[in-house]
């Protein structure tokens, strides 16, 4: 579905990515995992078009996406859930939720997609008319991962949802996640806990300093050969 073929991109005249590439599955979920600095969240952006990719290219369904305007990704059924939750603090939960599908052609679905997102996560029902900004970090990543799901996306790209939670939390999200595989959601994850990421996914990347350093179906990863990877030991 999802396919980088050496792709290199950065940030100005600094490189950050080089020649990457991968492949995502159609109904698959694809984990990402990699120390900090690794290039991960800078993959993300290049396949969003919030970093401009200079060499290589980016395709999804056969198609190119190089140069396509982040604005337009919905129209391709890309949907990202960034890291950090970057909910719209000001507004209720059920505002944020519609601004899922604020895109014309999901407008007409809102109310089935809210009651889908209701039932998916019964916490925000309860809090559906509270303020984004004063929910919980657990709720508020709820929240962002029901927001992208709003467009009903053919690809559901997800950075870091575990980030700063609690335990408790993080089960609760990987549940979410384990049903959106099963329900056949294509998937890809940039998550920094290896064991529950890769226990998640069909296949596993390592990137490592802008590099792809390992390229495993997710049933064959050794943790232990993968941790060295990851702390360069």
């Amino acid at each position: 579905m999802l396919e980088l073929d050496q792709v290199r991109a950065g940030y100005g005249a600094i490189n950050v990515l080089w020649d990457v590439s991968l492949k995502a599955e159609a109904g698959k979920l694809t984990t990402i995992i990699g120390p900090n600095g690794a290039g991960k969240t800078t993959l993300l952006r290049a396949i969003m078009g919030l970093v401009p990719v200079t060499a290589g290219e980016i395709r999804l369904n056969g198609e190119r996406l190089n140069g396509t305007p982040t604005w337009e990704m919905a129209d391709h059924g890309i949907a990202m859930i960034p890291e950090g939750r970057m909910v719209f603090r000001d507004m209720s939960v059920e505002e944020n939720l519609i601004m899922g599908a604020f895109h014309k052609s999901h407008r007409q679905h809102v109310k089935r997609r809210l009651e889908e997102a209701y039932e998916m996560f019964p916490r925000l029902r309860e809090r559906r008319t509270q303020l984004a900004g004063s929910l919980s970090g657990g709720e508020a990543q709820m929240l962002a991962m029901a927001r992208g799901l709003m467009s009903d996306p053919r690809l559901l790209i997800i950075d870091e949802p575990s980030l700063g939670l609690a335990p408790l939390i993080v089960n609760e999200l990987f549940e979410i996640l384990e049903r959106l595989k099963a329900g056949g959601r294509t998937i890809v994850l940039v998550e920094q806990n290896t064991e529950r990421a890769v226990a998640v996914a069909d296949h596993v990347y390592l990137m490592q300093s802008g590099r792809v350093a390992l390229s495993q179906s997710a049933s064959e990863v050794q943790l232990q050969h993968l941790h060295d990877l990851y702390f360069a030991r």
